[in-house]
């Protein structure tokens, strides 16, 4: 039955198109849910078995599919560079608590200053031609939705965005992520001029160190040519060895666990109509989600994120496959990912969402609940504020909320706790918006 329910899959997508398949799925209701490549039953078990192992190349729908429906990076669909507004047209639909798989694309490997062929980029580094993603080659060579301006755009090819039936303003959606595959045996970590925490400024180097100390050296800068592949930028490729990654060779030689999960996953925020509007940049993270890059958010989490449109539009991009916490040299180790999620509607006054969630993101972990600060989410238009400590404050702020009005706690006595016993992390510092995010272990309260 799953293969006849392929060729039927198949068929159908040869006979209306993508977007027409996805519009039929959609159309089945209460039955089954089609997704393409698959036919499953609606109701998806969760995701079981292991999400940081690299298993083999998972070419774009190929290999197993646990979503109830699933969703590719086609270049007429995906966003280069920016977010899904609250008016942009769906890629998917789905109902209140079904699963999506979603192939998502690094933008490492494929961007201008490295050249804008995967192929060449990824060969120069060992890669053969199978070992690079189709979805990657052609969004490099055919992505035309938007006009591509390196310096102003952002970076990530954001897949999305996915329908979700009963989500309205005011709502929270909440985002399980059941699954994240790596889709090829390599990340790419880079550092731009202008870029990360040790960037050069136009005044200058930044407070607290010297132009001897910027990152990557000011002389070799070469931004002025206005060519990005002589930029002078400094990618690091990372290879994938089962469960870890390495770095380097000899002396500079590193290895590190995989931890992958998804930078970014948001549902639409901005109001603008014009699809490369400043506040739709991939960018900053906003209080919609988005490039939230917090480490946790892997496997077994769950995000919550208030809803400003009808059907949330739920997107992803930025895949991981490491992070450290801060992502200080500007990317974390990027490589593309099949992830799978569970997206489900909580309502006001249900008490299935944190009550903070409904005004700003939060998440958890099996063992953490996670109050999440930004410095500015909603400062794109304007200039950002990228100041630690205001992302810090709100940070505190929410989990005192949180304790205060979701678990009862005394707010002298939270705020005495968290003091004591909890942590505040840098999220990351190089997003323009900068976040920090709270660890609160579930175990302490109660």
């Amino acid at each position: 039955m799953e293969h006849e329910g392929r060729q039927a899959a198949e068929t159908i997508e040869r006979g209306i198109g993508r977007r027409g398949l996805l519009q039929a799925a959609a159309a089945v209701g209460a039955g089954t849910a089609l997704a393409l490549g698959a036919t499953r039953p609606a109701a998806a078990a969760p995701v079981t078995g292991r999400a940081d192992a690299y298993t083999g190349v998972l070419q774009p729908g190929r290999g197993r599919i646990d979503g109830d429906v699933y969703l590719g990076s086609e270049p007429d669909e995906v966003l280069w560079g920016y977010v899904p507004s609250v008016h942009a047209s769906p890629t998917a639909r789905i109902r209140s608590g079904q699963t999506v798989t979603i192939d998502a694309v690094s933008h490492e490997g494929i961007l201008e200053d490295q050249g804008r062929d995967p192929v060449a980029y990824f060969a120069e580094h060992g890669f053969s031609r199978r070992e690079v993603l189709d979805d990657a080659v052609a969004i490099a060579s055919g992505y035309t939705r938007t006009p591509r301006d390196f310096d102003r755009d952002g970076p990530h090819v954001v897949t999305g965005p996915v329908f979700v039936e009963g989500a309205q303003p005011g709502d929270v959606l909440k985002i399980e992520t059941l699954e994240a595959r790596p889709r090829v045996p390599y990340g790419v970590i880079s550092s731009r001029h202008g870029k990360g925490s040790l960037a050069v400024t136009s005044n200058g180097a930044p407070a607290g160190i010297t132009l001897d100390e910027v990152m990557p050296p000011v002389e070799t800068d070469g931004r002025s040519t206005g060519i990005p592949t002589e930029y002078g930028n400094v990618s690091v490729l990372a290879s994938v060895q089962g469960t870890s990654a390495v770095v380097g060779s000899g002396a500079s030689r590193a290895k590190f666990p995989l931890r992958p999960f998804f930078g970014m996953m948001g549902v639409a925020f901005s109001q603008n109509t014009e699809p490369t509007a400043p506040e739709a940049n991939s960018i900053p993270p906003t209080l919609g989600g988005g490039n939230i890059d917090i480490s946790l958010l892997g496997p077994g989490s769950t995000f919550y994120v208030p809803v400003s449109a009808e059907g949330a539009l739920f997107y992803v991009g930025d895949p991981h496959m490491a992070m450290g916490d801060g992502e200080v040299a500007l990317t974390a180790m990027e490589g593309s990912l099949r992830g799978t999620f569970r997206l489900t509607v909580c309502k006001p006054g249900s008490g299935d969402a944190p009550s903070v969630a409904f005004t700003y993101p939060f998440a958890e972990t099996e063992d953490l609940w996670i109050p999440i600060g930004l410095s500015d989410p909603n400062g794109s238009v304007d200039g950002q504020i990228n100041d630690l400590d205001i992302a810090m404050r709100r940070a505190v702020v929410n989990a005192l909320d949180f304790l205060q009005h979701d678990l009862g706690m005394d707010r002298a006595i939270a705020y005495a706790y968290l003091s004591a016993a909890a942590d505040f992390v840098v999220s990351q510092v190089v997003d323009r918006t900068v976040g920090v995010h709270g660890k609160i272990r579930k175990s302490d309260i109660g």
